[in-house]
């Protein structure tokens, strides 16, 4: 034991290292130790004769000879072995390696390397302060490293516009600190510069924009909001709502195109004609599918108007559906102007709340705590907000013991409600509950028209039914609000109607069930409203079906034309992604035959799209919530069994009758904005939203995560002037 041994065998392989050098015959030499063996190279020969690997596929593999003394590559990422002869060439090698996975991986990990500085503190400063610093580019890849001040003062820009910081945030010591540690050779730029780099923001942002409304062959439909400054100042809001299917994705849109400074006093038709004039410059005037003027004075007389202007530009069937309410609106002006005739018992369930919460609170408490009831907020409500009123007399019934014990104690008081009283504020709280928890539907992302149909009718039909009720002051409130409710309704209800078909859910399932309901003891009434709806539905098809047919040949909507092949060509030159590329060709392949075969099958006997749709079941759903239900993407799934009712759906799912109208405190500017002038108070706010939306700037996800509000609502800045 400890004796050396001689050598017990050599290893002939030749071994290939990262530079392209070879090694010669290892000799490997056995040890042997005590109870153990121990393998250890012996000194490599130089041979003179080794040929040099000089192609520079041989980084990723490392070259060896088998026993059988053919020779072999092996990738240095998945260890595969692949061929390496002097006849087999590189080229396999190169194949393996665009799909090596680990290679791929490892390479696009490198591509997104970040470069990070060290920060060197300059412990000498003359100032004897500390986090004073420099980059000092430190790092072991030169990619990337390059610094550039433009790019950097755009991004600044870009984050004081969609954010809705100060200007003057550039004058800030702090965030001046912050940004030259960050990177101390960025020269911070003056608040004018940010002011004239923010509209040549919204300036860019505007083409892009206008180029995409002039671009999608559908409809758009459009609300307008009045808006004031805390100085008195008007302003105009208009936001165009579409479906955007670029990408072969099919999302509601909401985007700001003006938001115009007005000198008051300003007439119903002043507004309308500004309206078309900006409708006219964003090129959407021929497009218009119909228009929200919930929160614009004199809404009705401002549609008339801007119906007359239009009606040269072949609005939907002609410019019956043009005017349509939010659901919203519709349900708070029902309220608002019913709930006058509840005054007198509101009042008093006003008088007992506000009497037991600041004078018998500690009393009322200990009751609570003798019945067991669980402590709960005691609502007051607030002036011309009938959703706390709601809550004032559900607090009002969740406490209804309690108060009749205290009642009983504080009989010497007339604030508490009598015996009678209490069956009346049940039943309102029951008609308020209703409404209340509806109008908690309605804030959703991408709300589309078909959401809130049957919630409507089901409102509709418990009012007719609370119209009955042997209450008189129950009676006469519900009454009121029918009255209201249909004056409303009747208004928005054939788009909705129209929304609920295009539903494959329903169809006109849902119109037959509910209206029978509604009109349960007019059953003429019931058949007739079902009737015309149905025959609306049917010319507005037909309508479609006659203007698709012209734009069937329209090389810049479809590309169907027999020389599909040269719009295919301009399709491709106009991108870079030769996916999309792929996947427009194949689309209008597609479509192409679609064509061919209605050209060819002209003398046959072919049911229309729609017959084909309302003639098959209703789409079920897998198990699961009904409201997640995504119906653009349905419809864009079928769009090639249903290519004229698509395009319905299209127009008819993106008009706003599922928005949130703001009240007037929410269109009132902050003080920030109040103190800019009009032309930049315009630039900040459409850019602001439409920033919003940008890939680039909101991250991966194609959305801005900052919390700011979605809609039709402006993004609330910090209130400090420069």
């Amino acid at each position: 034991m400890g004796e050396r041994l001689p050598i017990a065998f050599q290893c002939m392989t030749k071994v290939g290292d990262r530079r392209g050098k070879m090694l010669e015959p290892t000799a490997i030499e056995q040890i042997a130790g005590s109870g153990s063996n121990m393998v250890v190279p012996a000194p490599a020969v130089h041979n003179p004769r080794a040929r040099k690997l000089r192609s520079a596929v041989w980084q990723d593999f490392t070259k060896e000879r088998r026993a059988d003394g053919n020779c072999v590559a092996i990738c240095n990422h998945c260890k595969k072995q692949l061929t390496a002869t002097s006849r087999s060439g590189t080229t396999h090698l190169r194949n393996h390696l665009a799909i090596c996975t680990t290679t791929s991986t490892r390479r696009a990990g490198k591509r997104r390397k970040l470069v990070v500085r060290r920060i060197h503190h300059n412990k000498s400063s003359a100032d004897g302060r500390s986090g004073e610093g420099h980059a000092s580019g430190e790092d072991n890849d030169n990619e990337g490293t390059h610094f550039d001040q433009e790019l950097s003062r755009r991004d600044l820009v870009h984050m004081i516009v969609q954010h809705g910081y100060r200007f003057s945030i550039v004058d800030d010591v702090g965030f001046q600190k912050f940004v030259k540690n960050l990177q101390p050779q960025f020269r911070m730029v003056s608040y004018d510069t940010v002011r004239a780099d923010s509209m040549e923001i919204y300036e860019g942002e505007k083409l892009k924009l206008q180029d995409v409304l002039f671009k999608i062959p559908c409809r758009v439909s459009i609300s307008v909001d009045m808006w004031q400054s805390n100085t008195q100042m008007e302003y105009m809001c208009l936001t165009c709502h579409y479906i955007d299917h670029a990408n072969d994705e099919w999302k509601v849109r909401k985007k700001i195109l003006n938001f115009v400074h007005w000198e008051a006093p300003f007439t119903e038709y002043e507004i309308a004609n500004v309206i078309v004039e900006k409708l006219h410059s964003w090129g959407i005037d021929r497009k218009l599918a119909a228009v929200v003027l919930d929160n614009c004075s004199g809404g009705e007389l401002v549609a008339r108007e801007l119906l007359r202007v239009l009606q040269p530009r072949r609005p939907l069937l002609n410019g019956d559906l043009f005017q349509v309410r939010s659901c919203a609106h519709i349900l708070n002006l029902t309220v608002q102007e019913s709930w006058e005739l509840a005054s007198d018992i509101t009042e008093r369930v006003r008088k007992m709340i506000t009497y037991v919460k600041f004078e018998k609170l500690q009393k009322f408490q200990d009751i609570s705590k003798l019945l067991h009831v669980e402590q709960k907020l005691l609502v007051v409500d607030s002036p011309d907000n009938w959703s706390s009123l709601y809550l004032m007399f559900e607090s009002a019934c969740y406490y209804h013991d309690v108060l009749v014990r205290l009642a009983e104690q504080e009989g010497h008081y007339d604030v508490f409600l009598a015996a009678t009283d209490w069956a009346d504020v049940k039943a309102l709280t029951e008609i308020l509950d209703v409404v209340y928890h509806a109008m908690e539907k309605f804030p959703v992302e991408n709300p589309t028209a078909n959401l809130y149909f049957n919630e409507m009718c089901e409102i509709h039909v418990l009012l007719r039914t609370w119209h009955n009720s042997p209450s008189p002051v129950v009676a006469k409130v519900a009454g009121q609000m029918l009255s209201k409710f249909e004056g409303y309704w009747d208004l928005t209800r054939p788009i909705m109607a129209f929304a609920s078909i295009l539903d494959p859910r329903y169809k006109m399932k849902s119109i037959e069930y509910f209206f029978r309901l509604i009109y349960a003891d007019e059953q003429f009434t019931a058949k007739s409203t079902i009737d015309v709806i149905q025959n609306t539905f049917h010319n507005l098809y037909n309508d479609y079906k006659h203007q698709s047919s012209d734009s069937w040949k329209n090389s810049s909507v479809l590309c169907y034309s027999r020389n599909s092949s040269s719009c295919m060509g301009s399709m491709y030159s106009n991108g870079d992604d030769s996916k999309t590329f792929s996947r427009i060709t194949l689309s209008d392949a597609r479509r192409g035959l679609d064509q061919y075969i209605q050209e060819t099958s002209s003398g046959q006997s072919l049911k229309s799209d729609l017959e084909m749709y309302l003639e098959e079941a209703v789409y079920r759903p897998k198990e699961g919530n009904q409201d997640n239900f995504d119906i653009l993407g349905w419809w864009k799934t079928f769009a090639a069994k249903y290519p004229v009712l698509s395009q319905m759906a299209r127009d008819i799912l993106a008009i706003p009758v599922s928005i949130i109208p703001l009240d007037n405190d929410a269109r009132t500017l902050n003080e920030y904005l109040s103190t800019m002038d009009p032309l930049t108070v315009q630039g900040l706010v459409c850019a602001q939203d439409w920033l919003r939306e940008d890939p680039e700037v909101a991250g991966s996800g194609g959305q801005a995560n900052d919390g700011a509000p979605h809609g039709d609502e402006l993004i609330v800045v910090p209130s400090q002037n420069r």
